[in-house]
């Protein structure tokens, strides 16, 4: 398997700019279809989006598996392999179950440099052997335990079509071989999510149908003066997190947008997300209507519209009205430290997607993995199912890299899309919006024709059958991307907006292109310039 570099880091380990990945997840007694879903964004800016896989094999006694480390391609060591390992593709594998993670750094004292098992091969080692979101939790706090944990603290999504777990997870520093972990099972009717801090606080500790923990989690705090308290009131996250304005506005901030959006009340944990002051808002909530695929896409695309982070409010938007912050995220004026908000949505995603697990489904059909890559805002989920063992070319590793433009390559194609419209943002998505909803729209519908069809093959045939969909819908919209950008292009060259006619642009009698408008900037960017600059550009 190829090494990717992923750089999902909380600010205790890097500083805030560095702050990456958001995982959401809603229990199938929350969604409109009965399916349980759990998303990702792997933020980077040097990671390139493609779908990686692996197909199933079986073992001699005796072979080993080589650990790399996900992040830097470091080799770590080497494990017995087990029989049989499953077959997987992204981040689900043919059973459907999906991990996702995001990172939280914690206490740099407990990064343990001697283990050999890092949260990247945890991921993909984990699908490769388990059916279940129980069987990957025991299989990965085996394999830190075994062999030690060589990442710092990190959550994770674990999911299949009957339910959800959030774990969390950090080494020991060394100071005894393993990690301290604790996995908690999200209600079926509610929705949950983390994004770079540590989410569990208390938790229930003779609960263990749906509840967790390693045996030392309390005793391993108090041994190293991070906790002193009664074991009952222990929280995971104020002993092995860190908590401040950057976990909280910066990370928790994401996952409170997502709650928002979904249930009410939630301004009276602004507080917490505002200023780190207050109590913490719940791990989950349930939502006040039911969370559609569509409804988790669009979450994935959110930048705090309508709240008090919105990023279309403030004088950082520009004249027109752009939700994106360029790094570094922290800024100084007088002496004084500002940040930009970090959304869900931001422009360095390497790739997304939307896990739609649904018990249901045609076995084939059990998980469908909504896929896309660069900026969740702008991107096209394409459906890859649980089955699929063919990556299409438009997201196979190999087709261009981070360096290297490939005009086929969706990764690129996007990333074509989406920076011109960083430009002149509000003139520019509705014609983004238009071609994106088309494509979105046709996969759900053949989504649909496929769960009618597909119970009356037989299994050779209905592999073909959606394997070969996810090829068709990933080349058809790698096209009309190209084709989208090449338009975005010609219609708002130099300023200006080609005139339309019947999906044309216009030409006079004579051929030549008719007259362009002249949209100039919105009401607010003039104001601005008055403001600052008083009557210095009056003209009467």
């Amino acid at each position: 398997m190829k090494i990717h570099k992923i750089l999902c880091a909380a600010a205790v380990i890097l500083p805030l700019p560095a702050l990456a990945c958001t995982s959401l997840i809603a229990g199938k007694g929350a969604t409109a279809d009965g399916s349980v879903m759990i998303t990702y964004a792997a933020d980077s800016h040097t990671l390139y989006g493609e779908l990686y896989s692996r197909p199933a094999a079986d073992h001699e006694p005796g072979t080993m598996r080589k650990v790399y480390d996900w992040d830097s391609g470091r080799y770590l060591g080497e494990i017995p392999e087990v029989p049989h390992t499953y077959a997987t593709i992204g981040n689900m594998n043919e059973h459907g179950l999906t991990i996702s993670e995001s990172t939280w750094g914690g206490r740099e004292e407990l990064v343990d440099t001697t283990g050999i098992i890092d949260y990247g091969s945890l991921i993909y080692i984990a699908l490769e052997r388990s059916r279940t979101p129980r069987e990957a939790i025991k299989v990965m706090t085996d394999l830190v335990k075994d062999y030690g944990y060589a990442s710092s603290g990190e959550s994770f999504s674990i999911a299949d079509a009957n339910e959800a777990w959030i774990m969390e997870l950090i080494g020991k520093g060394g100071k005894e071989k393993g990690a301290v972990w604790v996995a908690r099972r999200i209600p079926d009717d509610c929705i949950s999510g983390h994004a770079n801090h540590s989410r569990i606080h208390r938790f229930p500790m003779n609960d263990k149908e749906n509840c967790i923990y390693s045996p030392d989690v309390v005793k391993f705090a108090k041994k190293q003066g991070y906790y002193s308290g009664n074991d009952k009131d222990f929280s995971f996250s104020r002993a092995y997190a860190i908590t401040d304005m950057g976990a909280t506005r910066g990370c928790d901030g994401r996952v409170w947008a997502f709650f928002n959006k979904f249930t009410p009340g939630m301004d009276t944990y602004l507080p917490w997300v505002m200023k780190a002051e207050g109590e913490p808002f719940p791990l989950w909530v349930k939502p006040a209507k039911k969370v559609s695929v569509d409804d988790m896409k669009w979450m994935m695309r959110d930048h705090f519209e309508d709240t008090p982070m919105d990023m279309t409010k403030d004088v950082g938007a520009g004249p027109y009205t752009v939700p994106y912050r360029w790094r570094p995220l922290t800024y100084k004026v007088d002496d004084k430290t500002y940040l930009h908000e970090r959304a869900i949505a931001t422009q360095q995603t390497g790739f997304s997607f939307v896990s739609q697990m649904n018990a249901a489904h045609p076995e084939n059909m059990r998980g469908i993995l909504w896929f896309g890559v660069d900026d969740a805002n702008t991107c096209v989920y394409i459906p890859v199912y649980n089955c699929v063992t063919e990556v299409p070319h438009e997201f196979a590793p190999g087709n261009g890299d981070m360096l290297t433009l490939s005009w086929d390559a969706a990764f690129w194609v996007t990333n074509y899309v989406a920076n011109q419209a960083y430009n002149r943002y509000s003139q520019m998505i509705p014609d983004i919006r238009r071609v994106q909803k088309g494509e979105e729209d046709s996969c759900a519908a053949e989504v649909a024709t496929l769960l009618a069809e597909i119970p009356s093959m037989d299994d050779a045939a209905a592999r073909k059958r959606l394997n070969d969909h996810t090829a068709m819908a990933s080349a058809r919209y790698v096209k009309a991307y190209k084709n989208l950008g090449d338009y975005l292009l010609v219609k708002y060259l130099d300023g200006n907006v080609k005139k339309e006619k019947d999906g044309q642009f216009e030409r006079t009698p004579e051929g030549m292109p008719v007259y362009p408008d002249f949209p100039g900037y919105d009401e607010n960017y003039y104001r601005s310039i008055v403001t600052s600059t008083g009557d210095h550009f009056l003209s009467e």
